[in-house]
C-alpha cells in the first residue's frame, strides 16, 4: 500500500505536467514566386492580323513557377511559317524566358536571362545568342502589348516590334 501512495501522486504529477506540455507547430513557409508575378499579366492571348499574315501568341500559367508560351505566325488559311514555344521559369530567385524553336538550334532550348523589370515592361537578355539576345516585352495598355527582339542580325543591328492586342 505504501508503494501505491508513492506512485499516484508521481504518477498525477507526470500527467499533469505533459499536458500542460506547449505544443509548438512548425509552419512550412509558403514558397512565392514574385519575379514570374511581375510577369502576371502576360497570361491570355494575344494577337495580331496583318497583310502578310496572323501572329498568336498564348499564354498560360503551368503551376507557381512556370508560365508556358507559345507563338505561331500564320500566312493564308493554314500555312504556320514560324512557331515557337516558351517556357517562362523562376528557379533560384532568377527568372529565365526559355524558347525552344522547330528546325533551330538543333531544336535546343535557347534561356534568356531576365535582366530588368518594371510594373509594365520585362527585359530578358542572352548576350551569347546569335540572334536575338535581348527580349523586350512592354504592356502598353491592359489589352495591349509590344514584344521586341533586337541585337545583331548579319553584323548588322537589327530590332522587331510585334504589336499585339489581348484577343
Amino acid at each position: 500500500m505504501k508503494l501505491n501512495s508513492i506512485l499516484f501522486p508521481t504518477l498525477i504529477t507526470l500527467v499533469m505536467f505533459s499536458s500542460c506540455k506547449k505544443e509548438v507547430k512548425t509552419e512550412t513557409p509558403v514558397k512565392t514566386y514574385p519575379k514570374l508575378a511581375k510577369a502576371k499579366w502576360f497570361i491570355g492571348e494575344w494577337g495580331n492580323k496583318s497583310a502578310e499574315g496572323e501572329l498568336t501568341e498564348r499564354w498560360k500559367k503551368e503551376n507557381d513557377s512556370v508560365y508556358l508560351g507559345e507563338s505561331y505566325f500564320v500566312v493564308g488559311q493554314n500555312d504556320t511559317v514560324f512557331s515557337e514555344h516558351v517556357r517562362l521559369e523562376e528557379t533560384n530567385g532568377k527568372l529565365s524566358y526559355i524558347v525552344t524553336v522547330p528546325g533551330q538550334n538543333k531544336e535546343l532550348p535557347v534561356s534568356f536571362e531576365m535582366t530588368s523589370t518594371t510594373d509594365n515592361q520585362i527585359t530578358f537578355e542572352n548576350p551569347k545568342h546569335d540572334y536575338p539576345n535581348k527580349i523586350i516585352y512592354n504592356l502598353v495598355e491592359k489589352d495591349s502589348l509590344i514584344a521586341e527582339i533586337s541585337g545583331l542580325k548579319n553584323g548588322k543591328p537589327n530590332t522587331e516590334r510585334f504589336i499585339m492586342a489581348k484577343k
